[in-house]
């Protein structure tokens, strides 16, 4: 309904994972559709372009796409920040087609407040001296996938919540979380030294507010997370950003007549998806 929609200035997104097992986009979906935003981020890792499997890309995945593009007809402004994952479109950075944009890195102010919006993966040492460890890593995780969303079918046969086990893992890792990372270090040196007060970033899949200390002041750090383990968003409104929890559950669409829809391979789907949000673009 209308009335449940959220009317909000900013909405931050990351690590969706589309083409993945461990996508959950069913809940993405519902997410974007009870919000109205001035503009959507899309912040990296939208589309897993390490586990792109042509036999694999579901409904639900190719509704999240159509609803992103029904909000840019409908005149939301959509900027697809590019991510380790999704880096194939990091050679169209700075293309604008009308409300549509592809970049890098964004940069926004927001009431005299300079905010840096950027994927994350440049500070990620394993991605860049070791990549194929990287890959290697999300191929294990992918598995894992597999094995999780198979034991989730059988908790949900004898009326059993589901379970997360890539989540469970990392919550116990990272369970001291008043201690700075090295990428949190990094991350507020460098935003301090470019003389932002705000930064946001995806990739750890963990969703983070905090204030960043550094020998240039102090930084304010969101990290969106992810739709994979934590479905939650950066949000930007009243001239505050706060980080939002979507608790929404899931619910089963009707199937649409004609609905069964070719899967392109990796190369005509991203081709696909330009021309879809160019034509958008021009209403």
């Amino acid at each position: 309904m209308e009335d449940d929609i959220r009317t909000l200035e900013i909405s931050v997104i990351s690590d969706i994972h589309l083409g993945t097992h461990a996508s959950k986009a069913k809940s993405l979906l519902k997410y974007l559709k009870s919000i109205n935003p001035r503009i959507l981020i899309l912040n990296g890792d939208i589309i897993d372009s390490w586990r792109f499997s042509r036999n694999y890309f579901p409904k639900p995945h190719l509704k999240v796409i159509r609803q992103i593009i029904r909000m840019l007809e409908k005149g939301t402004r959509i900027v697809y920040v590019t991510g380790n994952h999704d880096e194939v479109f990091r050679k169209f950075n700075k293309t604008r087609i009308g409300n549509f944009e592809i970049v890098n890195q964004f940069e926004i102010t927001l009431n005299n407040n300079r905010t840096w919006i950027f994927h994350g993966d440049i500070f990620d040492l394993i991605i860049h001296q070791a990549k194929w460890l990287a890959k290697l890593g999300a191929a294990a995780y992918g598995f894992l996938t597999i094995i999780n969303k198979l034991t989730n079918q059988i908790l949900k046969h004898f009326g059993i919540k589901e379970v997360i086990f890539y989540k469970s893992m990392k919550d116990r890792i990272l369970k001291d979380k008043t201690t700075l990372t090295k990428f949190e270090q990094t991350l507020a040196r460098m935003a301090a030294f470019r003389n932002y007060q705000t930064v946001i970033c995806g990739h750890t899949h963990i969703p983070v507010d905090k204030v960043l200390s550094s020998d240039k002041g102090p930084v304010r750090y969101l990290n969106c997370g992810d739709w994979v383990e934590h479905f939650t968003a950066a949000e930007y409104d009243n001239n505050e950003w706060n980080l939002l929890y979507f608790k929404g559950e899931a619910e089963e669409e009707p199937e649409l007549v004609g609905d069964d829809l070719f899967i392109p391979d990796q190369k005509q789907l991203y081709r696909k998806i330009l021309e879809e949000f160019a034509v958008a673009s021009l209403f």
